[in-house]
Order: C-alpha cells, then structure tokens, then sequence
C-alpha cells in the first residue's frame, strides 16, 4: 500500500456540521482530518456506517445523502451529474474554509467525488485525498441505458451487483418497495449513465483507486487510469470481491484510509 501523505504537522480544524445534505457518520469536535463520503448509485449515508466505525478518532467522517431517499424521499431525486455535484459543493462551501478534507466515493458514488473535488479546488477549497472505489476512470463512457428500461432492468442490474441478490429480490416480491425505492435508483443511473467527462486540469490532490478483483463494472487494470487525473500522488490498490467488496473489507478500506491519512 502507497502512502500518499507527505505532511508531518497536521492542523486540526472546525468539524463539518449536518444539513440536510451532509449527515455526520462520526463526530470529532476539532478533527485532524475529515472525509465526506459520496454512497453508490441508489444508495444512501447508511452505505458507510460501517466505514465510519472502524475509522480513527482523529477523522470525522460525513456522508451526502441525496435527495430522493430515506429521510428525504419527498424530495425529487436529481438525474444530472452536474446539478447534483454543484449542490454538493454548494453545501460544501457553506460551512466555510474545511481543513484537511478528503473525498471517498464508491461506484457512482466515485464520479461524483471527482467532479466535486474539481469544483472544490477550482474555488479554493482544497482536497488532501480523493479516494474513488469501484468505478472507472471518468473518461470512461458507460455503456448501459438501464435508466429507460424496466423497473425489472433495474432490479436485475441491482442483483448483478450485490453481494447477496436475494437481498435485493425483496424489490420483486414486494411492488410497493419497488415504488419507494425505484425511483431514486433510476435517477442515479440516469445521472451515471449521461455524465460525459469535460477536459480541464488534473486535480492537485492525491488520488487512490479502489478495486476488486471480481467487479463486474471494471477490472484492476481500468483503476490505474485514474493516475491520469492528478498531478499529485497515485495509489492503486485491488481488494478480493466482487462491486461491493467495501461489504466485507471494511476493516481493511479503514487501515488503508487511516495509514494514507496519516492519523
């Protein structure tokens, strides 16, 4: 594993605060370190619970929740990547200048990560690390058009993915699940499968790319593109598992965030 950190003082900073769009996993009063969490296409905060239980005290740990689901289900899901990231950093930069903030995305969860962490520096608010899991680089175009298909698409696509399909199979069997879930699923897969990535500058910030060996959306190889998308420091780094291999190395993806950190 590659340490990306070359700092030795670490200043400690205002922890982030809960708003809607950004709920706190694990609170530290003057972190040394902060990581946002963007969750996987459908997915929701509660996707790093886990994450933030084995993370350090030393690292606050917040999680977007986008609109559409769980608490926020009244409220419209957003299928375009770019108003939902300009959200995100709105959010963002509301709470004022974050010291040592990092970014950890899974899956399209990933994508919005980067565009947010372009958008961040491009402000002035700087990102120590970009941790993007689970998702190829963002020049990748994909492929699927699931979010014009059936719900049955949809809920196929989810059983490909998870790690336990029969957990997802509940969507089938129970219609008025499927309505309350759906809906917020086939945005995000909207929102992925119509980003088109913009030339610009690399970012500053470190990157280290997550992947597993048996994910069905990318192989290892694809994660190293993402060394194309930073001047700062690369790391690359396969995990055993399938998409949501994070389900099973959660203790592990903990060890690597804290040792890149540097807590």
């Amino acid at each position: 594993m590659t340490n990306l950190s070359t700092e030795k003082e670490i200043d400690v900073g205002k922890a982030i605060v809960a708003t809607d769009w950004l709920r706190v996993l694990r609170a530290h009063p003057a972190p040394r370190r902060q990581l946002l969490c963007f969750p996987p296409g459908g997915g929701s905060v509660t996707a790093y619970r886990a994450l933030a239980e084995q993370l350090d005290d030393g690292i606050a740990v917040v999680a977007v929740q986008y609109p559409g689901r769980q608490d926020r289900l009244g409220e419209p899901a957003i299928d375009d990547m770019d108003t939902l990231v300009d959200r995100i950093v709105e959010e963002v930069l509301d709470q004022g200048p974050v010291q040592q903030l990092s970014l950890f995305g899974h899956s399209m969860g990933a994508t919005v990560a980067f565009e947010t962490a372009r958008r961040l520096e491009r402000k002035g608010q700087p990102v120590t690390t970009l941790f993007v899991s689970g998702r190829p680089a963002p020049t990748f175009v994909e492929p699927g058009r699931l979010h014009l298909g059936s719900d049955d698409d949809l809920i196929g696509d989810l059983e490909r993915l998870a790690t336990d399909p029969a957990s997802v199979r509940i969507l089938r069997e129970e219609p008025s699940l499927a309505e309350l879930v759906l809906p917020a699923v086939r945005s995000d897969y909207q929102a992925i499968e119509t980003y088109r990535y913009r030339e610009g500058a690399a970012l500053a910030c470190d990157v280290s790319a997550l992947v597993s060996t048996d994910d069905p959306t990318m192989t290892p190889e694809q994660a190293r593109d993402w060394r194309e998308h930073t001047r700062g420091a690369f790391a690359h780094t396969v995990f055993p598992g399938g998409h949501f291999y994070l389900d099973d190395k959660v203790s592990e993806v903990a060890d690597l965030i804290a040792r890149t950190l540097q807590t």
